[in-house]
């Protein structure tokens, strides 16, 4: 089978960009953290990591197409550099694209109303990866990572108690009038709209195997569920996470494979710990099954720490991103 791979990307210091983001965006909405924080639209080059990573443990990929808002990270001259024998064919594809007869819900910062638009990609492969421009892979990987022969889904996850995401939901006070965003809060909507009354499967930050047939499948039957997804510009705590949507929806027609990310998953976001960072990246120097890393909120690591991740991920995909990160800093 073809299996494509569909990466996330956006550059916060594009000015036009910024502009957007000012003309779009209240100052409420802008300063908070879970909504729409600087920390969201970085870009310290982790997108260049990201696709060395497929390029090097995963050569068997199909296609890579990169999803931006009229934008291009300019990949093609480092990639001519590090893979001289060749490279994944790449595409970059604007929002503009997978939007399209829904354009009234654009300009859009928000990656959940994104990443539900993402399977109308023209010429995207029936099963695809979707990953966040801040994962890498760690070590080689096989198709049968992510899809079965028999084409049943992979998903990295543990099933998570229904009630008790409901009770801590009600005790958690709201911020400034409002229900905080958070990833397990938006996979509980969408295991709500699945009838789940007891378990739902909460995903761990890998990428993520996706049929492209099952959103067509659902969005037919239910475009207003992809419209209520969609209107949102910034992140809301009523939106639903769609890769939860899907791998339930699979789950019920006996098209999933559960397993445990225990040992196979390496997720870092610096903190403001003394020493933290340099423990974390030891502890990854010891994890010989890894196979996902997931680099999250670069922006907050200080100098120093910031360079050992970036050496880590050099020494580890054989590349130099050199000034391209440099100019990010």
């Amino acid at each position: 089978m073809d299996i494509d791979a569909v990466i996330t990307w956006v550059d916060g210091g594009d000015p036009k960009l910024r502009d957007k983001l000012l003309k779009y965006g209240t100052p409420k909405e802008l300063e908070a953290e879970d909504v729409a924080g600087s920390t969201r639209y970085s870009n310290l080059g982790e997108i260049f990591y990201c696709v060395a990573s497929l390029n090097r443990f995963a050569p068997w990929l199909h296609r890579i197409y990169i999803v931006t808002d009229n934008q291009d990270p300019n990949l093609l001259p480092f990639l001519e550099r590090h893979f001289p024998d060749g490279y994944i064919p790449m595409e970059i594809v604007d929002h503009k694209i997978i939007y399209r007869g829904y354009e009234e819900y654009l300009p859009t910062f928000n990656s959940i109303s994104i990443e539900t638009m993402t399977w109308r990609i023209p010429g995207l492969s029936e099963y695809y990866i979707e990953f966040n421009d801040d994962l890498v892979l760690a070590s080689p990987v096989s198709p049968e990572d992510f899809f079965l022969p028999n084409g049943q889904s992979v998903c990295y996850a543990n099933h998570y108690s229904m009630h008790w995401t409901r009770f801590t939901r009600l005790l958690k006070p709201n911020i400034n009038g409002r229900r905080k965003v958070t990833f397990k809060g938006n996979m509980y909507n969408a295991a709500l709209m699945m009838n789940r009354r007891f378990l739902f499967l909460k995903l761990a930050h890998t990428p993520k195997a996706l049929r492209k047939s099952c959103y067509e499948q659902y969005f037919s039957n239910f475009p207003d569920s992809l419209i209520r997804n969609i209107t949102h510009r910034f992140r809301h705590s009523e939106q639903f996470t769609s890769q939860e949507l899907q791998y339930l929806f699979l789950q019920d027609r006996s098209g999933l494979e559960v397993r445990s990310v225990r040992g196979k998953l390496f997720f870092l976001q610096p903190k403001a710990r003394k020493g933290y960072v340099s423990r974390k990246m030891n502890r990854l120097r010891h994890m010989p099954q890894c196979k996902f890393c997931c680099f999250n909120s670069l922006d907050k690591a200080t100098s120093e720490e910031y360079k050992q991740i970036i050496q880590w991920m050099e020494e580890r995909l054989d590349v130099s991103v050199g000034s391209v990160v440099a100019d990010g800093q």
